[in-house]
């Protein structure tokens, strides 16, 4: 029977996505509210209720709530007034706060069956591939299946998601497959009927696109032969160019419609083959004009056909040809720009022009040019802003252009390029905070783009920088947790910061602050925790989070208090993995608990106990690096795991045993250590050099930890035990911001 409840909701759909994949959600809203269902499925009977003629309204909470002041409120009255629920599927919404927490909002009211997925980036179930974790798409509410009660629990399940990535999909099968799900009729049977619904009209429309075509190339031909005229019968000059620039405008009129309302009619009859050929008609027209004596109107209106062309041959998997059509587009635009060059719109015109290039070769892996494009677009939109402060539309296209240079070119390494974007960044977000205070998105931006930069000076070795951007990203989201004490995806956000905060503090030896911030993270995955226990993540955090106040507790001589939360974060390490002995990050995390447990245990004069835990870190180790033999973080862990081995061969008196251990810790780390600035690096290529003996090769290192800033008491005391100077530079913790 269908469910007597559906013709209660307000919204056919609640599009959940993660504002870095705003262009995606805004096609998808579009789509889905000019979409017409086919008249022979209108009223039909399902198992959801009765097919409607229309998808709309489609909420979006980023357009419709970003202002509210009680968001999570406003959100879950929206997901509840929803009939489905689409999650754009991501790198950036795997760890999206609100993402998670709508699809686990929608899950607890008993919907789990209605949440459809569109795949736009990344890959699903990505944890599960070693050294691949970061391309996961999937949120974990996705990946987990719930109980009776909505609770998340532990079994996994497999999302099924349309997907519009290169070689899947394609845009046009996705959205008719989310729309099947949403209408429970099924792909293949819609897109039947889809073709049947249109056949009659197919010929007619068909018949349309050729006399059109048709017209237009008498009309083109018209206006060159008029324009022939002029210059040879110069008494008629006036008339005919003016009768030339008519037909010409009629010529563009039609060609206009040709790439509007045709192609939508073309594209809804799924009749690719016509649409091509009116595209490939408007492009010939458009390059066989001289653009020299075109007016403006003439040109702009010839960009916007030719951006439309390049979209929509992206949109059928063509992106190549699309890039060819947003080139011209783009020689055009700057064309306009070239006759007034102080115009904001032609600006902004020609910049979105670069965008769309930029996007094409993005999705091509062309990095050198995308990152040209975006910085050139970047550059024109900052003098456009500069000119119009108060255009929130036009600071945040800017900030979106500016995050796409940045992304750019960390993808290529160059993190001391990508900072000044991000700085940039920061200043359009501090801007639009500013001016609403209200509007949540704006903060998140804001917390994103510090977060950002405190990620690319840890990269290039700047301690002190780092500690700053996180201490400003660390309020941001304090403040936020404070203004929604029930919203726990904020809870969760928070319980990073505070993590990567306290790590990093801990790094210049700020011992009692880095006590802090981790203690806030512990116990802020321990509310999550008691909230829901049967989340794994947050389960996994309070582990992780653990292990590393433990390390903080070690180092101050709190020995009693470290062991109690290193024990737990043992304990709870060992449970994870027992349930998924698959997932490779909590095992790697397992076996950095195992090694701090043995640096605690040889603090402790346990020697033979610290023995055990090296030897089941290193069995770890070398299980997922068989899997992920060049995963940097697994070649830096085992170094560690050697590095402590020794220690305890030496504690047992074995030197031998020791400087082998020392010596596989030298071979393992030699292939990055050599040209990174990463502090974790350097600190342990340092500590191999400095236990080998080899002081001189040492200074190198130490000078660049001295001039970072880096200042564990683990380095110092083994500094101190070697009569080896080290000076490190002194860090000021200054709350402030630049």
């Amino acid at each position: 029977m269908p469910d007597p409840s559906i013709a209660c909701f307000t919204y056919r759909a609640f599009i959940s996505y993660s504002h870095r994949d705003k262009a995606w959600a805004d096609w998808l809203h579009k789509a889905l509210e000019t979409y017409r269902v086919p008249s022979r499925l209108v009223g039909t009977k399902t198992a959801h209720g009765e097919i409607p003629r229309r998808l709309n309204p489609i909420f979006r909470d980023r357009e419709e709530l970003s202002s509210s002041p009680e968001l999570g409120t406003k959100i879950n009255e929206a997901l509840a007034q929803s009939e489905n629920l689409i999650v754009l599927c991501s790198r950036g919404s795997a760890t999206s706060r609100w993402v998670n927490e709508e699809v686990l909002a929608y899950k607890r009211m008993g919907r789990a069956g209605r949440i459809f997925c569109l795949i736009v980036d990344g890959e699903p179930n990505a944890t599960d591939l070693p050294g691949r974790e970061a391309e996961e798409c999937f949120c974990p509410a996705l990946r987990f299946a719930t109980d009776a009660g909505g609770r998340p629990t532990n079994e996994r399940i497999e999302p099924i998601a349309a997907d519009v990535r290169p070689g899947k999909d394609g845009k046009a099968n996705a959205k008719l497959k989310l729309i099947a799900g949403m209408l429970d009729v099924g792909f293949d049977a819609l897109k039947q009927r889809e073709q049947r619904r249109q056949v009659q009209r197919m010929t007619a429309i068909a018949g349309l696109a050729l006399v059109v075509m048709a017209v237009t190339i008498v009309l083109a031909i018209a206006a060159l032969v008029s324009r022939h005229r002029a210059v040879v019968a110069q008494h008629e000059a006036v008339v005919a160019q003016q009768a030339a620039q008519r037909r010409q405008k009629q010529a563009e009129g039609l060609v206009n419609f040709m790439l509007g309302d045709l192609n939508d009619k073309l594209n809804q009859v799924h009749r690719l083959d016509i649409m091509q050929a009116v595209d490939d008609k408007a492009m010939a027209y458009f390059q066989s004009l001289p653009t020299a004596d075109a007016t403006d109107a003439a040109l702009a209106m010839r960009v916007t056909a030719l951006e439309k062309i390049g979209d929509v041959r992206a949109e059928n998997g063509n992106t190549t040809r699309g890039l060819r059509a947003h080139e011209v587009a783009s020689t055009l635009a700057s064309e306009l720009l070239r006759r007034d060059p102080n115009s904001v719109t032609r600006q902004v015109s020609y910049a979105d022009s670069l965008l769309w290039i930029g996007g094409d070769d993005w999705y091509l892996g062309n990095l050198e040019r995308a990152g040209q494009m975006f910085e050139t677009a970047s550059n024109l939109l900052t003098k456009a802003a500069a000119t119009q402060p108060v255009n929130t539309d036009l600071s945040d296209k800017l900030a979106a252009a500016l995050v796409d240079a940045g992304r750019v070119l960390e993808a290529r390494g160059d993190y001391a390029a990508a900072k000044p974007y991000y700085n940039a960044v920061l200043k359009v977000y501090a801007s639009l905070s500013k001016r609403d205070p209200r509007k949540t998105i704006w903060q998140t931006d804001l917390g994103d783009a510090y977060g950002d930069l405190g990620k690319v000076a840890l990269e290039q070795g700047h301690l002190g920088v780092a500690i700053t951007e996180y201490e400003i990203n660390q309020r941001i989201e304090a403040e936020l947790a404070k203004e929604e004490p029930g919203d726990h995806n904020q809870t969760w956000e928070l319980v990073l910061i505070n993590g990567i905060l306290g790590r990093t503090l801990m790094l210049a030896g700020e011992t009692t602050e880095a006590e802090r911030h981790l203690r806030g993270a512990v116990d802020g995955a321990d509310a999550l925790t008691h909230f829901d226990a049967t989340v794994p993540d947050w389960y996994y955090l309070h582990a992780r989070y653990s292990e590393q106040l433990g390390g903080v507790l070690r180092q101050m001589r709190q020995l009693d208090k470290a062991a109690a939360v290193d024990a737990n974060s043992l304990r709870e390490l060992h449970t994870l993995v027992a349930k998924d002995p698959h997932n490779t990050e909590w095992q790697q995390e397992l076996a950095a608990s195992d090694l701090e447990n043995a640096r605690l245990a040889l603090d402790q004069n346990h020697a033979d106990t610290a023995s055990q835990l090296i030897a089941s870190a290193l069995d770890l180790i070398a299980q997922l690096r068989d899997e992920s033999p060049k995963n940097q973080s697994l070649l830096l862990l085992a170094a560690q795991a050697r590095i402590v081995a020794g220690r305890a061969s030496a504690e047992h008196g074995d030197v031998t045993s020791a400087q082998n251990d020392w010596q596989q810790a030298f071979q393992t780390l030699t292939p990055i250590a050599q040209s990174s600035n990463d502090i974790h690096v350097l600190a342990t290529w340092a500590a191999v050099l400095l236990e080998l003996d080899d002081l001189e090769a040492a200074k190198p290192v130490v000078a660049k930890l001295e001039a970072a800033g880096y200042n564990t008491p683990d380095f110092t005391g083994l500094a101190a035990a070697k009569d080896f100077s080290f000076a490190p530079k002194r860090i000021a913790m200054d709350a402030s911001h630049p």
